[in-house]
Formats: structure tokens, sequence, C-alpha cells
């Protein structure tokens, strides 16, 4: 079982990478590249690692929240990868082992709640997945380009787990309990963070473009999206071919 959930995973890991990094390379890092710009004008402003959306998509729009931090003015640059063949490596090997954490996850869900993994179920509950980790979390904090105003990185942190959890467990009493105090107490979760509010960014006006802000929020959900639902099909698949034909020699 273990090794028929870890030969899925892999597979389905390896077709989201694939198709989302493309997808990030065409779609995302333009604006990425576009928005550095803004942020190269105001010297103040300590460098990223990474900025954020060149980790995978999902991570996910994750780490667009909670590797989006500014650091002292006095600090030394931290290293960043450089522009071309370097940045796409790092983006797509983030990407992929991305895929592979959250189709281990997905596998492991579908299995606990007596589900058999297939096309079907597994791109249900991948969009299930997707709406908890990126969806959710972004009605309060959406994708982020460098150069952005953001709150500070713990309050963040902590706003998104919140979310992402009360929304998977939401998902959860609803579409598996699905009594009527199921779905009533699945509501109140999910609403439950979004009602108390996302910690708001300074009131500093952000030199990037609003327009460029929002079509990167858009774009970055988009491919999120693509990228959940290759994870649900590809497991699916691989879990009733790849995984079963070595479980049956095994």
């Amino acid at each position: 079982m273990i090794l028929r959930l870890l030969s899925a995973a892999l597979a389905a890991g390896f077709l989201a990478a694939v198709v989302a990094t493309g997808l990030q390379l065409a779609l995302t890092s333009p604006l990425i590249l576009e928005a550095e710009k803004y942020e190269q004008r105001e010297p103040s402003r300590a460098a990223q690692a990474l900025p954020p959306s060149l980790l995978a998509p999902a991570l996910p729009i994750v780490l667009a929240h909670a590797g989006h931090d500014h650091a002292a003015p006095d600090a030394a640059p931290e290293w960043q990868p450089a522009p071309g063949f370097q940045r796409m490596a790092f983006t797509g090997l983030a990407t992929l082992v991305g895929g592979v954490g959250y189709a281990l996850m997905l596998g492991a869900v579908l299995i606990a709640c007596g589900r058999e993994p297939t096309l079907q179920t597994g791109l249900a509950f991948a969009l299930a997945g997707f709406a908890s980790v990126s969806l959710a979390p972004s009605l309060g904090l959406p994708p982020e380009l460098p150069g952005q105003e953001a709150a500070p990185l713990l309050a963040r942190q902590a706003w998104w787990v919140m979310t992402a959890a009360a929304t998977a467990m939401g998902l959860y009493l609803i579409g598996v309990r699905r009594s009527f105090i199921a779905i009533l107490g699945g509501l109140v979760l999910i609403a439950g963070p979004h009602i108390a509010g996302a910690p708001p960014p300074p009131d500093s006006a952000s030199e990037v473009p609003a327009a460029l802000a929002a079509q990167f929020a858009a774009r970055s959900l988009a491919i999120g999206a693509v990228f959940w639902a290759m994870i649900g099909l590809g497991f699916g698949w691989a879990w009733q071919n790849v995984g079963s034909a070595r479980h049956r020699h095994a």
C-alpha cells in the first residue's frame, strides 16, 4: 500500500509540476520581472531570497504569503537564483517538491476517508485541496508580487494556517459527513477566518501598479487550480494503472 501510494504520488507530482512550471514561466514570471523593476526603485526594501510565486503555485500561493517579508534595512542581501536557466530550474524543482508532497497528502486523505482513488474522486478531492490551500486564503491574502506591502510575516502565517485548516475541515464536514449539523458546522468553519479578518497590510502605498498586482493574483490562482487538478487526475490515473500494476507483481 505504501509503495503504491508513493508511486502514484511521484507520478502525479511530476505531471503537475511539468504543467504548472510551464504555465508559471509563461504567465507569472514575466509579471514578477516587471514588478521587480518597481522594487529596485526603493533602496530601503531588502531583496527576497526567492520571489514567492517562483515557488510552487501552490505552495501555494502559501509562499506568496509566507515568504514575502521585509528584512531590516541594514541586513545583507540574501541569495537569489540568477535570471534565466537557474531561476527556471529552481521554479521547476520547488513545484515538483510541492506537487509530490500534496499528492501524498491527497492520497492519504482519500484512503482515510475510505474513497477509492480514481480520476473522479482524485479530481474532486484535489479541487477541495485547492479551495483549502489556495482559494480560501487568497480571499484575505491574495498572491503578492515583489515590492507589494504586506502585513507582518507571523500574522500572515498564522491566518493562512487557520484558514486552510478551517476550510479543509469545513469541506470535509459538508462533503463527507453531510448531516445537517455537519453542514452547518462546516459553513461556520469556512466563514470563521474571513469574519475574523486577515491581517491588513501597512497603510503606505505600494509602487507596484494595482492592475499588475490583480493580473498576477488572477493568474496565480488559475495556475494553482490547474496544478491541483493535475495532481488529482494524475494520482487517480496512477493509482489505477502504475500503482496497481506494481501491487499485483509484488
